[in-house]
């Protein structure tokens, strides 16, 4: 037990998220809880992860969350280990809220994507039809956001677009989608930054520059791709065909690698699969499960295609991590509360709250 490396969870401290700070000590070693000194509460050590209050052993829920990452059904979970299938349920809960948090800390940062691809999957439910839209980084293959929504309409395409957004940097970037018109709207409107020149009223928009966005149009006839239709939207031919060589080298314009995820989502999760009887009841359970399969892959999950040996992961690749994570590891990460902002009061602050914003409210690189 290390204080130096846990953070205080408490939301209504200012030390809340912060680690090597003096502030954590050892409440109890027994029971695996510290204590902070600057709000005098005590806490857990696994508050905050998927294990927090939990009365069944850390291996058991690891290993039957590791069961369902790789498509094991729930029922066969309960069959199996003599468990309720509402804990069972619980457990995937716990495990998807937990993949988003990790998700949403380490992945959602900005980072030179390259080229970007997007999909739609149709998830049948219990009563109805649902959305799942998914993107990825084709360089890293790493799994970058996903949606779920009831329509396959504007709102689902745009709130894609955001997360991807959130995840890159001001670089060239090359979005290759399918026929579906809503991705270059969202993108267009997505990909715009502020011109700031000082006079009132709302700044104008400019569009990222060299942002490309091509679409790859199939024709079915009975069921078989009769013909292959390569569009590009936006960018130059040049400038298109350099971000393709250098994210996935060799080839044309395709939507392969996302629908290649597209299959490892449906091999996974059982809600997913063609012409199954393991339909979701509710939107909320597929948002748990698409969060638990996405981190999963990136974290746990080595990639052939990524190094001769075949032991990187996407989030090895993309230099969020340096080693192979196990479930529990995936699990049992803690993510940090975002940091203490004062909040805002009128006149001048107290000589405590100047002590405060000073000590933890700068950087201590």
């Amino acid at each position: 037990m290390d204080p130096a490396t846990i953070f205080c969870p408490n939301l209504a401290g200012p030390a809340r998220g912060q680690t090597h700070q003096g502030n954590s000590r050892i409440h109890s070693r027994k029971d695996r809880r510290f204590r902070c000194t600057e709000c005098h509460k005590t806490f857990s050590a696994t508050q905050g992860t998927a294990f927090y209050r939990l009365r069944t052993s850390a291996e058991t829920v690891s290993l039957v969350v590791t069961l369902m990452a790789h498509g094991c059904p729930l029922q066969a979970i309960v069959v199996a280990f003599g468990y309720d299938e509402r804990t069972v349920a619980c457990w995937l809960g716990r495990a998807g809220v937990q993949g988003q948090a990790v998700q949403e800390h380490l992945v959602e940062q900005p980072r030179d994507l390259g080229q970007v691809q997007a999909d739609e999957l149709r998830v049948k439910k219990q009563g109805g039809v649902v959305w799942m839209a998914l993107a990825m980084m084709v360089t890293t293959r790493l799994w970058l956001a996903g949606e779920v929504s009831a329509q396959r309409d504007m709102p689902l395409i745009r709130q894609l677009i955001e997360r991807v957004r959130a995840c890159a940097l001001h670089r060239p970037l090359l979005f290759c989608t399918d026929g579906l018109c809503s991705y270059v709207r969202a993108i267009r409107e997505t990909f715009r930054d502020p011109v700031r020149t000082g006079a009132q009223g709302r700044p104008r928009l400019r569009p990222w520059r060299n942002l490309c966005i091509a679409q790859v149009v199939k024709r079915y006839a009975q069921r078989r791709v009769i013909d292959i239709e390569r569009r590009l939207v936006e960018g130059t031919p040049a400038r298109v065909e350099t971000l393709r060589r250098r994210s996935q080298g060799e080839g044309v314009i395709n939507t392969a690698y996302i629908e290649r995820l597209n299959a490892t989502f449906r091999e996974r999760l059982a809600a997913l699969t063609r012409r199954g009887r393991a339909l979701a009841r509710c939107p909320v359970t597929l948002h748990h499960g698409m969060y638990l399969i996405g981190t999963v892959y990136n974290f746990c999950t080595p990639h052939a295609s990524l190094s001769a040996a075949g032991s990187t992961t996407p989030a090895m690749a993309a230099g969020i991590t340096t080693h192979c994570w196990s479930v529990r590891e995936l699990l049992s990460y803690p993510v940090p509360p975002p940091r203490w902002t004062p909040p805002k009061q009128r006149g001048r602050p107290s000589h405590r709250r100047q002590r405060l914003i000073e000590r933890w409210c700068r950087d201590h690189g």
